[in-house]
């Protein structure tokens, strides 16, 4: 309608301000954990593909103390992302995730593997098979998560930086 065309206007005029403003503040928060994360255990893993300061400081708000955790494998399940398997009158079905556990720790999880399906070179072979395969962009990111966990953990447990020949 015409008679709501000058507030239209003015909306969509706000925008890019409104939008400037909280790019600053995106950027101003990225500077803060930029300087916080060189503290933290869960500094080296931005020498990882594709794992920059927000992903490697989401991974560590999430898993919290590193110490607590003896295994990757205990880590990754309260992530939710293991297979969950549902049976009632003797029907079952297997599959899906569990999702039980820490959205906080599911998102960073998959987050590095996202990062690591897409930028890291011994990873896309594993991918494209899981691909080529059939199986669907979900369970290649969940298995994709999987492996960025096992190495993430490594990497933070030892103190080392990435080394793509030791994770092909």
């Amino acid at each position: 309608p015409t008679d709501q065309a000058p507030m239209a206007r003015t909306i969509i005029d706000r925008d890019p301000t409104l939008l400037a403003a909280f790019d600053a503040q995106v950027a101003e928060a990225d500077k803060h954990l930029a300087t916080l994360l060189p503290r933290t255990p869960f500094a080296v893993l931005c020498s990882g593909p594709g794992w920059r300061v927000v992903r490697a400081a989401t991974y560590g708000a999430a898993v919290g103390d590193p110490a607590r955790w003896p295994s990757a494998r205990q880590l990754y399940r309260p992530s939710g992302l293991c297979p969950a398997t549902y049976a009632s009158a003797g029907r079952r079905h297997d599959g899906a995730i569990s999702r039980e556990g820490s959205v906080t720790l599911r998102r960073a999880v998959l987050s590095l593997g996202v990062g690591l399906w897409r930028l890291d070179p011994a990873a896309r072979p594993y991918a494209a098979s899981l691909r080529a395969r059939g199986k669907p962009p979900g369970v290649i990111a969940t298995a994709m998560a999987n492996r960025a966990n096992r190495i993430a953990f490594a990497m933070v447990r030892d103190q080392r930086p990435y080394d793509p020949n030791r994770w092909r």
